[in-house]
């Protein structure tokens, strides 16, 4: 327990070390990969989405492969082709940048669905399927995509089918302004990154997930969530949540939990994590992340623990 207080600890230390002020945010991604979720993050260019990804990819020593999505983007730059060799009359499969432990979708909603949706079968299975033939991804695979806010030029929305993939979705927010004050002062983050060295193995996190799936939820809590997946469907404002949101719930709830050092969930866990797992499921039209977060926390404060 004390070495996992230690871990925990670097983690979110080096995390203010190369984003003052964001070590929340960094532990919320760590958490998503802890109950082996994908995490989508939306806010304006600049506000260091990237450098949380490549962050994270660093300290727990996964490959990490970016693809920077586009309005020409197709689906096989991201999955990989099939090419013919003359020499032996085959084809052979040359797998995209999708076969890594870490995949970044940079600026996702910058690619029309039809690309978009290449990413669905592998955020769902850890596979993917080309020419009829399935590829296994690595065990860690996970997506970290970014996304400007809806509005912006050259965006496309995403899907509902692609955002229900995506177990968290969060913004990056402005920095307190001693923390802005440090950034401008401090080193290139992309060298603070480069210079660390990793806390994690691809092992360790998973053997870690397989802890996290063993943190306890007892029925009082599963009640609670019940509540408020519930409490959506009788709202006439709210889109109602799925069971896969509600299962989304507990899993993220687990693992905040096992973060700090507990074997069972409190309602405090669902609590916090709560408007990040279900706000993009919520609003009846597209809307932007602070108020899919809003709506998150209207939604827990009609809803008592007990």
């Amino acid at each position: 327990m004390e070495a996992l207080r230690t871990e925990l600890g670097n983690l979110y230390t080096r995390a203010l070390e190369v984003m003052p002020g964001k070590g929340d945010e960094a532990m919320l991604a760590f958490t998503a990969v802890l109950c082996q979720g994908h995490i989508l993050i939306e806010d304006v260019p600049g506000m260091g989405k990237t450098t949380l990804v490549r962050f994270l990819a660093r300290v727990m020593g996964f490959e990490m492969k970016r693809v920077q999505f586009t309005n020409d983007l197709l689906p096989g730059d991201i999955l990989g082709v099939s090419i013919y060799r003359p020499e032996n009359q085959q084809f052979h499969f040359r797998p995209g940048p999708i076969f890594a432990e870490l995949l970044l979708a940079d600026e996702l909603n910058r690619a029309p669905a039809k690309t978009q949706s290449a990413l669905l079968q592998a955020m769902e299975e850890r596979m993917v399927t080309v020419e009829g033939v399935n590829h296994p991804l690595p065990a860690t695979f996970t997506v970290m995509a970014t996304q400007n806010p809806r509005g912006m030029a050259g965006t496309f929305p995403l899907p509902e089918s692609q955002l229900d993939r995506f177990l968290m979705k969060f913004p990056m927010g402005l920095p307190p302004r001693e923390a802005e004050k440090a950034l401008l002062a401090g080193p290139s983050r992309r060298d603070v990154v480069d210079q660390m060295d990793a806390l994690f193995t691809p092992q360790k996190i998973l053997a870690i997930q397989k802890e996290v799936t063993a943190v306890k939820a007892s029925d009082a809590v599963l009640d609670y969530v019940l509540r408020l997946l519930e409490e959506s469907r009788r709202s006439t404002e709210l889109r109602p949540l799925s069971p896969r949101a509600g299962l989304d719930v507990v899993r993220a709830a687990r693992a905040w939990a096992w973060t700090h050092g507990r074997s069972y969930v409190l309602p405090e866990d669902v609590q916090h994590i709560f408007a990040a797992v279900v706000g993009h499921r919520l609003p009846l039209q597209e809307a932007g992340c602070a108020e899919e977060h809003r709506l998150g926390r209207a939604l827990m404060a009609k809803v008592p623990v007990v």
